[in-house]
């Protein structure tokens, strides 16, 4: 059951840093693309704002699909974790902690779910599992 479980974990958060990653990089699912996540980051002092734009959407991308897969699950874990101490720490931890006021409590949960995956590993249902 622990391997279903991982799965289910992997694939719900690694799918949705997928979408957030395209939303970055393409503009999709309502995103902004790189010019206008851009604008935002140079607004909150990560300049240069269309460079950071794009690798935080290339870590969200690649870490979101790596960790669907299970493929390289610890690197994968690692890119999804960093960006959300980014986030907490560019964006929502001067809110405190509750999520309902713009907090820091949903990336904690991210966190520390792909730093858990991460050390864990990806369950028998992983491209890991095939090839290690």
């Amino acid at each position: 059951m622990i391997n279903l479980a991982l799965l289910l974990i992997r694939l719900v958060i690694g799918l949705s840093f997928i979408g957030h990653g395209a939303q970055k990089l393409f503009g999709w699912f309502g995103g902004h693309g790189l010019k206008g996540t851009g604008g935002w980051f140079d607004s909150i002092g990560m300049k240069p704002g269309v460079t950071m734009a794009l690798f935080a959407g290339l870590a969200e991308f690649a870490g979101g699909l790596f960790f669907a897969a299970g493929f390289l699950t610890p690197l994968a874990g690692i890119l999804i974790a960093l960006t959300m101490v980014i986030a907490i720490v560019k964006v929502h931890g001067t809110n405190g902690y509750w999520s309902t006021q713009n907090g820091y409590e949903y990336n904690l949960s991210i966190l520390v779910t792909a730093i858990a995956v991460a050390i864990s590993g990806a369950g028998a249902y992983s491209i890991d599992t095939l090839i290690f």
